[in-house]
């Protein structure tokens, strides 16, 4: 078993050596991940006052209404298949990157050269495909509701850490080894993150840019989780020696 404690004083200690790169690595993998945001507008409504002194709508066609309507939805459908095309084919190789970095700091090990570690030596496409297929398969969960999705959303979430080890492994054993891994683990992961929402209003409360100060000290961690559910895993027989 694996505690809290444990796992957030391991990566304490490893960011007290190198924090501020780990802090433009966590940067780094925010923006591959689609980082959390919210946005606001405000709409005003127009209205035009007639000599009587009534207020009425302008008269607009129908067929602007259309065109302006057809032409949002054009534009909306462009950016969605923009950033998925951004998410998908350099938000992947970065999130494997950013990852390797974590696993190789907390292994105290030589960590240069993680994020051109997806764009070198074959390994790009593999781990586009793997994590394509990951991402589709919980999308899929979260169609049928919101809590399934969540459960998956950990029982898959190791899958960039073995890539980050071995991204030739295959989709199909990255995946099944991330559900070994994960298996009557979930609750506790839940738990470990939650235990990281204090830190996260805190740095909402500071202009909201203190989230991102929170985010070496919350990927060091999970690096940590991983190392833990690696080692139970190949005690119990999950995964072979040279996989990982």
């Amino acid at each position: 078993m694996w505690s809290r404690v444990d796992l957030k004083n391991r990566a304490k200690a490893v960011l007290r050596t190198n924090y501020w790169k780990a802090f433009l690595i966590s940067l780094v993998i925010a923006f591959a991940t689609g980082g959390n945001g919210s946005g606001s507008s405000n709409g005003g409504r127009n209205s035009f006052e007639n000599h009587s002194g009534v207020w009425n709508m302008p008269d607009i066609s129908t067929g602007y209404v259309i065109a302006a309507i057809l032409l949002i939805i054009a534009v909306a459908s462009a950016v969605i298949v923009f950033f998925t095309c951004l998410r998908i084919f350099l938000g992947y190789p970065l999130e494997v990157g950013g990852r390797r970095y974590f696993i190789k700091s907390a292994q105290y090990d030589d960590n240069r050269g993680c994020f051109t570690f997806a764009f070198t030596g074959g390994r790009y496409k593999g781990i586009v495909l793997t994590m394509l297929l990951k991402g589709v398969k919980n999308f899929l969960w979260y169609l049928l509701f919101i809590i399934p999705g969540i459960v998956k959303a950990y029982s898959y979430s190791m899958v960039p850490y073995i890539l980050a080890e071995n991204p030739d492994i295959g989709a199909s054993r990255a995946i099944e080894l991330s559900k070994n891994m994960t298996d009557g683990h979930k609750m506790d992961m839940f738990i470990l993150d939650l235990s990281f929402l204090g830190w996260y209003l805190l740095g909402f409360i500071a202009f909201v840019i203190g989230t991102f100060f929170v985010f070496p000290y919350h990927n060091a961690t999970k690096a940590e989780l991983y190392l833990v559910l690696k080692e139970n895993a190949f005690n119990g027989g999950y995964w072979r020696t040279g996989e990982l």
